[in-house]
């Protein structure tokens, strides 16, 4: 059982995590070596507190016990006595390595040492941690204190026990744990990949411009931004570096190849909405989208039509590539099926999950679309083993 938490890092992630910590009754402690972070840390959860008391998500008698249950400290002796620390560091494996070293000289065998990674293997993190079953990953969704999914992520040694333990945490902080495979991007980011990367192979074949593809993600397949505008807004050298570690980390699979159209933009530093430039300029004025009546997500023709030509061939592209990265993950029991479900929806905000596009697109045909664009295309489109056998839980 927890009582006393711990949380390394102070900067966003690491706060948010401190933050829920404490408005879920935990003792929390937040450690940063560096003054001005901690400092930093501090004054976000004052704010973040205060703003959410403004929402009515809880009230101020909640936001000031929480406030007096948070201890800020920069030295790592400060720990001791915590049941449960969770590190919040920048994505380097040496650090967290580290870290993770230091953590285990002053807490016992029994403290739950859990990593926020979102793209690192845990089994690597944990990797000459004395005990190395109580390490796990805890992964939580940024802004923490708004999105529910917490990806509980299961090491080649960790125990049920942390596992257990992480998962109680979680339920207590008012998220939706899922269990996930230590594998590369956990559940949601894997899932995420063709989004991006099939949209980034219909621009590259001419079949429709960046605005027609998210005017046409938007309207028909019920996502709240495009993928070109939410590239934009996460950043393209962020997205870029993620895409070349899943590539990596994959084994280079051609599916998860990084598109030549970002990484020249990435060159020519049209990085986004941060630079001003990316596969938009932004501070022009952009058109909204037509009311079209269009109940989405959907692959009906008629309905299709009143976005445009290319409509129905981007989302069955789209639909079917989602598929066959959840027909990919299934085989490789990354998590269940239902947890695949909630992974996207609760994580990315998707309109339904990717079984559930699986469904509205039809396995066979989703199959068939894949083998004859694999013939065209290459091996970007090689349907996975269980495409056909796939179904919504």
């Amino acid at each position: 059982m927890v009582s006393r938490l711990g949380v390394v890092g102070a900067g966003t992630m690491g706060s948010g995590i401190a933050q829920l910590a404490a408005l879920a009754g935990y003792e929390t402690i937040l450690l940063d070596p560096a003054p001005e972070a901690l400092e930093g840390g501090a004054l976000r959860i004052g704010d973040d507190l205060a703003k959410g008391t403004g929402r009515s998500r809880w009230s101020e008698d909640e936001a000031e016990a929480a406030l007096e249950r948070i201890d800020y400290v920069s030295a790592m002796r400060d720990l001791v006595g915590c049941d449960l620390v969770i590190e919040a560091a920048p994505e380097s494996v040496e650090l967290k390595r580290e870290l993770f070293a230091s953590l285990a000289n002053v807490l016992g065998p029994d403290s739950v040492l859990a990593t926020n990674t979102s793209s690192l293997r845990v089994s690597e993190i944990a990797a000459g941690v004395p005990h190395p079953e109580r390490v796990v990953g805890m992964h939580f969704f940024n802004p923490p204190a708004l999105m529910k999914l917490v990806e509980v992520v299961a090491a080649e040694r960790s125990s049920e026990a942390a596992l257990a333990t992480t998962t109680a945490v979680a339920e207590q902080m008012g998220r939706m744990p899922i269990r996930a495979k230590d594998s590369p991007g956990f559940v949601a980011n894997r899932l995420a990949r063709p989004f991006s990367l099939e949209s980034l192979r219909m621009l590259a074949d001419g079949l429709a411009d960046v605005p027609t593809i998210d005017l046409i993600v938007r309207l028909g397949g019920g996502f709240r931004m495009g993928p070109f505008e939410l590239l934009d807004l996460i950043g393209l050298d962020v997205n870029l570096e993620i895409a070349r570690s899943f590539f990596r980390q994959g084994g280079e699979p051609e599916r998860w190849r990084p598109s030549p159209i970002q990484e020249g933009l990435v060159e020519e530093g049209r990085l986004g909405r941060k630079s001003g430039h990316g596969y938009y300029d932004y501070g022009e004025e952009r058109d909204l989208d037509p009311e079209l009546g269009i109940l989405a997500p959907t692959l009906d023709p008629e309905k299709l039509a009143r976005i445009g030509p290319e409509a129905e061939e981007v989302l069955s592209r789209l639909f079917a590539q989602i598929a066959n990265e959840a027909a990919f993950a299934l085989d490789e029991e990354i998590a269940t099926p239902e947890a695949m479900e909630t992974a996207m929806e609760l994580g990315f905000n998707w309109p339904r999950g990717p079984l559930g596009f699986a469904e509205l697109i039809g396995p066979d045909r989703a199959a068939d679309l894949l083998e004859r664009l694999q013939t065209e295309k290459g091996a970007a489109y090689a349907p996975a083993p269980l495409l056909r056998m796939l179904s919504r839980p």
